[in-house]
């Protein structure tokens, strides 16, 4: 990928961007300079060039990029015939969905460098209701990306991940899961969807939770790892929930799973009852990667304006970095 903006700061700080979230699968290229990116454009193939509104589409086309976007200000009117344009001052995430949205939808298949990814991916799982299962997942996952790339997967039907984030979101798991049914899956797609909080980035769950029982335990659990393998994601956090009778399938693919537990006998009663289920389907090989967990209290104050933040300096936040410590 290569930019083009007569802004140092605006066509650096992005090019860094894309560079280190590994969202995408380009390499980035600042330049201020036009006559610096034609003497580039010469020895090098440019897959994908963002290029300021003041060059003209016949002048961009000379370059010589395979694809090319147009980033445009805020009055600018959009030039007939030319290139696609999104709107540049927006935040670099937003940006990114955008300019991936347009990558793939363009004319001709999308060009992506095979990756030989080895993500590991983490299930959160638990068939024991009110465990802070999805408070261990986003706490982990917030942890864990400070120093990896990670990629957070909420898998419930009713995840009430929009309220916590205070995001709206224009995409996500519903999507993702089409694209796959119609084998139209790729990187650039799933860059696309990927929306970031703080390091953390993550695929919104789905709109309905009709889009979520359509998909197999099968065509998830391929989809899942097509995403550790295929992404330069070193860990994929999924968030299960409790997800019926789909969850043995897609933890099958798990390199590890915690499943918080709680010491009531009705509790006690269910992950019993879910081991001899285990023993009965023939998946009793997966509790030697199953590690059960007795999380602390929880003091949640009844903000959501704040809520991921908090889970990182209570005593979840101390607990999960003693258990993040202890992992291989």
């Amino acid at each position: 990928m290569a930019v083009y903006d007569p802004d140092p700061a605006y066509g650096e700080r992005f090019a860094e961007y894309v560079s280190h979230r590994g969202q995408v699968p380009f390499s980035a290229q600042a330049f201020t300079s036009l006559q610096g990116l034609k003497a580039y454009a010469k020895d090098h193939e440019i897959e994908l060039l963002l290029i300021h509104s003041s060059v003209s589409a016949e002048e961009a086309e000379k370059i010589g990029a395979a694809r090319v976007i147009r980033l445009a200000g805020e009055e600018e009117e959009y030039e007939e015939g030319g290139p696609v344009q999104i709107y540049k001052y927006q935040a670099a995430d937003s940006m990114m969905r955008e300019v991936m949205a347009c990558y793939c939808s363009a004319e001709g298949d999308p060009v992506f460098a095979g990756v030989s990814g080895t993500g590991r991916i983490i299930g959160i799982y638990s068939p024991v209701n009110r465990c802070l299962k999805t408070s261990l997942a986003l706490t982990m996952g917030q942890l864990m990306a400070r120093d990896l790339k990670v990629l957070y997967l909420n898998l419930e039907d009713c995840s009430g991940l929009k309220h916590l984030t205070g995001e709206e979101y224009r995409g996500g798991l519903s999507e993702l899961l089409y694209y796959y049914s119609q084998n139209e899956f790729n990187w650039g797609r799933l860059g696309s969807l990927v929306y970031t909080w703080g390091d953390l980035d993550y695929v919104p769950p789905v709109r309905y939770p009709e889009d979520l029982f359509q998909m197999t335990a099968q065509s998830m659990a391929e989809l899942v790892e097509r995403i550790a393998r295929e992404s330069a994601y070193e860990a994929v956090i999924l968030d299960l929930g409790q997800f019926g009778a789909k969850a043995l399938e897609v933890l099958e693919i798990c390199d590890v799973v915690y499943m918080p537990v709680k010491e009531d006998c009705v509790s006690a009663a269910k992950i019993e009852e879910f081991e001899e289920y285990l023993l009965s389907s023939g998946h009793e090989p997966l509790k030697n990667r199953i590690q059960k967990l007795k999380l602390p209290y929880h003091c949640n104050p009844g903000r959501t304006d704040n809520y991921l933040e908090q889970l990182l300096w209570g005593e979840l936040g101390d607990y999960t970095r003693q258990l993040l410590r202890k992992q291989p």
